[in-house]
């Protein structure tokens, strides 16, 4: 599936090279930073919750390409989800990413992009910085998140 891959591959790199929703986020009543000690990605998320929906996302930092496409496409998969449905797609790319998803990823979207990760275990981290940020802020953690600390 070499097309597939390519395709993939575009969509990462568009991604990173303009990332959506990169920006700090005005008004955001909660954020949590992540960091990732062994390449030195580290993001910002900003959320803007009411009630248990995520009306808005935005994410600020740097890092390499498959961490900033992360976060850019997951800023736009959570937007306007309730808590409980981003958690349980924190899950799914997780499994996605470590090689442990069903087969069927089509509920994913552009989050799909992601699959060919697994191949690398380092990249894992990468991967899912963003979305560890995430989970810290939607249960309003105030400390910085690190790949290098169990989940």
């Amino acid at each position: 599936m070499p097309e597939l891959r390519d395709l993939y591959q575009e969509v990462i790199l568009e991604h990173s090279k303009r990332p959506r929703n990169y920006r700090a986020l005005e008004g955001a009543n909660r954020s949590a930073e992540g960091f990732n000690p062994l390449c030195g990605d580290h993001f910002t998320v900003y959320l803007d919750i009411e009630g248990d929906r995520i009306r808005d996302i935005s994410f600020q930092g740097s890092g390499c390409a498959i961490s900033k496409a992360s976060a850019s496409i997951m800023t736009q998969a959570i937007r306007g989800k309730r808590m409980p449905e981003a958690e349980e797609l924190f899950e799914k790319f997780h499994q996605l990413v470590t090689g442990n998803a069903g087969a069927d990823n089509a509920e994913l979207g552009k989050l799909a992009a992601f699959a060919g990760v697994s191949e690398f275990p380092v990249r894992v981290k990468c991967a899912t910085l963003a979305w560890h940020a995430l989970r810290a802020a939607l249960k309003g953690e105030q400390h910085s998140v690190s790949t290098e600390q169990s989940p």
